[in-house]
């Protein structure tokens, strides 16, 4: 989740111009003008908060941690809404999967979904359960049911239990989240060996495919598929190539199902974040001179938090963009698209 493009600049400008639209309409349920760890008090309106200001910016401390990361072991800890986000009603009722739940963009999704009215079950590896129980928390704090589902998505077999017990545990499916990812820095094309990329091209793409596929005949109409892919499937950082090359296979499936499955009355959306602070990033994603610096080469001089993206993927999940398909919503800080 880190770097560029030549696809469509109409397609962009329309994801782009949807997604100003979900800020816009989904900014009450931002506590924006409250600091990191601190409660948005009731009511209250957000207030004003300079952008470059709010969040941590490098340096960061030098951090690693053996794949899959924790993300209560980060530091800073990434910021996913714990204190912040406030929901109102916009997903009430829905009933969504998210892979890579447990931590990071995935994370600031589930806790945004139930503290809007949905259900939630989430898919992480077994390493990740410390993670995955704090979110759990967090739904059930909101008072919706929370479903946690451990597993490798590698596995074909294991992607189609994962949906079937997903639906059958939330009595339904309505969002597809599509999230989890494998992302590990190499300097050199020569040091990216078959099995790093097997596990990537798995991860990122063949799960994705395998996880809808299972998913499709039991959406109804209404139903909303969000993938995230990166900037990287435009704009591709020269020491992730393989991530690269699945971000952009992540943003070609979204353009062509859209057009397949639009007749059931299901939309499918993309995100393209930028720099985000997640676990992907210390469990290898960034070399570690890239990791102390991350995010700084952006106008706004950091990385984005989790947070930042909660309300991007509810409004692609609320019925009100039903006009919204097909579209990639990059976030990246100013960066911008070339």
């Amino acid at each position: 989740m880190t770097d560029d493009p030549s696809s469509s600049r109409r397609d962009i400008f329309l994801g782009v111009a949807a997604g100003g639209l979900a800020t816009a309409m989904a900014a009450p349920a931002l506590g924006q003008g409250a600091p990191a760890g601190t409660a948005a008090p009731a009511g209250s309106a957000p207030a004003l908060t300079n952008p470059l200001e709010r969040f941590p910016k490098p340096p960061f401390q030098m951090q690693s941690q053996p794949w899959p990361a924790l993300q209560a072991k980060m530091t800073p800890v990434p910021d996913c809404g714990e204190t912040s986000y406030r929901g109102s009603g916009r997903l009430a009722g829905r009933r969504a999967l998210i892979t890579g739940g447990d931590s990071g963009i995935g994370r600031a999704a589930a806790i945004a979904y139930a503290r809007e009215g949905a259900d939630v079950a989430i898919n992480y590896l077994p390493a990740e359960q410390p993670d995955a129980e704090d979110v759990a928390r967090h739904i059930r704090d909101a008072g919706r049911k929370a479903v946690l589902i451990p597993g490798d998505l590698r596995d074909e077999a294991f992607c189609a239990r994962l949906v079937e017990q997903a639906r059958a545990e939330l009595g339904g499916l309505d969002i597809l989240v599509s999230n989890a990812a494998y992302q590990h820095a190499q300097t050199a094309l020569a040091d990216i060996t078959t099995e790093q990329l097997d596990q990537t091209m798995k991860t990122n793409v063949y799960a994705m495919f395998w996880i809808t596929k299972a998913a499709l005949p039991h959406l109804p109409a209404g139903s909303a598929i969000i993938v995230t892919s990166s900037i990287n499937a435009d704009r591709p950082s020269q020491q992730i190539l393989d991530y690269a090359c699945t971000k952009a296979a992540n943003e070609a499936f979204v353009k062509g199902l859209a057009k397949q499955v639009i007749e059931k009355g299901i939309r499918v959306n993309g995100v393209a974040p930028g720099p985000f602070w997640t676990p992907l990033q210390v469990g290898g994603g960034q070399t570690e001179e890239g990791l102390k610096s991350f995010g700084g080469d952006t106008p706004l001089k950091r990385p984005g938090q989790p947070v930042e993206l909660a309300s991007v993927y509810v409004e692609l999940a609320a019925s009100t963009s039903s006009y919204t398909t097909g579209q990639i919503y990059g976030q990246t800080g100013g960066v911008g698209w070339p």
